[in-house]
């Protein structure tokens, strides 16, 4: 059963909640407290946005994913919140939920498409790893480091690029070392309002990589799955292969298995449970959902949506 729900009342709190199952999973990573955690909170239905925003921020996780049955489970609407905005793409916490799904709430499934901001996105489980299939992202080359870039990363990359849609830098660095030893200024980083993608060749990898996102609400993200869609066609033209081995060094780790294949870039990576148990949220039409729900009591900037 996905999302299983359970109403119960706190009448000495004038509450109604709902429990939900919760799930925290460490992707792309064999090992415990390596990668990237991402929590997953299955649904039978939606919760509306402002809660599934406040769980994310309350989580304080890189990205909190919901994901909702359609189509009688045969797929399943997916959707992704950092503490700050609902993003349009995540690939660790795809990986994450297609793991809850697989080893949890459906033992024994093999493969799942979930309908997400992005469009179709297919996980497969193949021996030990589990194979995402996401878009090819276009980078375009900038002819100058947008200003500040060099000040908040208090380094100058070698060459520097756009992804297409233009919210995220591309800065290539000639050696692993000169990523390892970045130490940027994040509220620098913050104001030029894009995610910056650090990476070099590696030496014991393809590719090394970094990302930072401050402007979405995480300083460095441990392990992002999304930036692949950037990265392996970069390397693997610069390297004439179709395979890249791209490894993020942060300080937990993160090992991604890539391949580039015409207009598609599949994502491989493991996953470990961290975390299974519930959250309890106030249940719809209680008072105090109520009150969270007056318009004159949110915040009257509007979110933003962007990619991870």
């Amino acid at each position: 059963m996905v999302g299983e729900v359970a109403l119960c009342s706190r009448p000495a709190y004038d509450r109604a909640v709902m429990r939900l199952q919760i799930y925290q999973i460490d992707a792309f990573t064999d090992r415990l407290f390596g990668g990237n955690p991402a929590a997953v909170v299955p649904l039978e239905r939606w919760l509306d946005d402002a809660t599934m925003q406040s769980i994310g921020l309350e989580n304080n996780l890189a990205e909190t994913a919901f994901f909702v049955p359609e189509g009688k489970g045969k797929t399943f609407r997916l959707r992704w919140f950092t503490p700050e905005v609902e993003v349009k793409l995540c690939g660790h916490a795809t990986l994450a939920s297609a793991y809850v799904l697989f080893n949890i709430i459906e033992p024994g499934r093999r493969e799942v498409q979930f309908e997400t901001l992005s469009g179709p996105l297919t996980v497969v489980a193949a021996a030990d790893r589990l194979v995402m299939d996401f878009p090819r992202w276009t980078l375009a080359p900038l002819a100058a480091a947008p200003r500040g870039l060099a000040d908040a990363l208090r380094a100058v990359p070698s060459r520097v690029f756009s992804t297409g849609d233009g919210r995220d830098v591309f800065a290539v660095f000639e050696r692993e070392a000169d990523v390892r030893a970045l130490a940027p200024e994040f509220g620098a980083l913050r104001k030029l309002g894009v995610g910056v993608i650090a990476t070099a060749p590696g030496t014991r990898s393809d590719c090394v990589v970094r990302y930072f996102a401050p402007a979405f609400g995480i300083d460095e993200d441990p392990g992002t799955g999304s930036i692949q869609c950037a990265l392996v066609p970069y390397w693997s033209e610069r390297l004439g292969k179709r395979t890249v081995h791209s490894l993020q060094i942060s300080k937990r780790r993160a090992d991604l298995y890539c391949e580039l294949t015409d207009e598609r870039v599949r994502i491989a990576g493991q996953a470990v449970k961290y975390l299974e148990g519930w959250i309890e949220v106030d249940a719809p039409g209680s008072s105090v959902a109520a009150r969270q729900g007056d318009p004159d009591d949110r915040d009257p900037a509007p979110r933003r949506r962007a990619r991870r």
